[in-house]
């Protein structure tokens, strides 16, 4: 498979397996900065203590909290199949929001750092029977190693925006060795598929957007209608604030 491969990939690929080494600094800057939950750290190495159930196990994978949640409505879909979840994110705060919101039975776990050594360690230990990547998540080793298991894989509520999209026309063999490895991509519009199937995507379909499927909020009923006879029947704006780094 690596000779088949982009120099890009190649590169990328030897370069995540010479930094394991760097592993722990990272992982030691990381926990310093709130960025780790200290108690579930090997599981970004591809370790774990939680076993793999019996039977089919759908992967879904999705960045933080707007993906997680964007999956919801799929996730009651699947469980309502008696077909078992594992559930991958990268952030702590999207790891309390699955234990708070989700059913006991999903199995979250850290999506591993992307080295093929932690990446070969989580998929043998999990097997997962298909993989679903929400948006635009994409790890080259993650999908890599897993198109050579021949690991079903599908690009699902699949978003790329009109600034990004240059930028991969412009590695336009990069991007479609990765998108070229999932046996469907679903875009949340017909744009956006459009430029899917230009940057390499076999099948590509528009099909909306999950959000809009995602079951509301939860929200104190009280406090709900205070605010709702405040308002009443006044215009209200809502409007998106930059997030604050400190």
């Amino acid at each position: 498979m690596a000779s088949s491969l982009p120099m890009a990939l190649r590169v990328y690929r030897r370069l995540s397996t010479a930094m394991v080494p760097l592993a722990p600094a990272l992982i030691k800057r990381r926990l310093k900065l709130g960025k780790e939950d200290p108690a579930r750290i090997a599981e970004r190495r591809g370790l774990t203590r939680d076993a793999r159930p019996h039977g089919p196990l759908v992967w879904i994978h999705g960045a933080s909290v707007g993906e997680v949640l964007a999956a919801a409505a799929l996730i009651e879909r699947l469980r309502a199949l008696n077909i078992r979840i594992l559930l991958t994110s990268g952030t702590v705060t999207s790891a309390a929001i699955v234990a708070r919101r989700f059913p006991a039975d999903i199995i979250h776990q850290y999506v591993p750092y992307d080295s093929p050594r932690y990446v070969a360690r989580f998929l043998d230990h999990w097997r997962p029977s298909l993989a679903l990547f929400i948006e635009s998540d994409l790890w080259p080793n993650l999908i890599l190693s897993s198109a050579a298991r021949r690991l079903p894989m599908v690009l699902i509520n699949g978003r790329m925006s009109h600034r990004s999209f240059p930028r991969w026309r412009r590695v336009n063999a990069t991007i479609s060795a990765l998108l070229g490895r999932f046996d469907i991509c679903l875009a949340q519009d017909d744009e956006i598929a459009e430029r899917f199937r230009t940057l390499g995507a076999r099948d590509v379909r528009a099909i909306g957007s999950l959000k809009a499927d995602a079951p509301p909020l939860s929200a104190d009923p009280q406090h709900l209608d205070a605010l709702r006879l405040a308002i009443a029947n006044r215009p209200v704006l809502l409007a998106q604030l930059p997030a604050l780094r400190v």
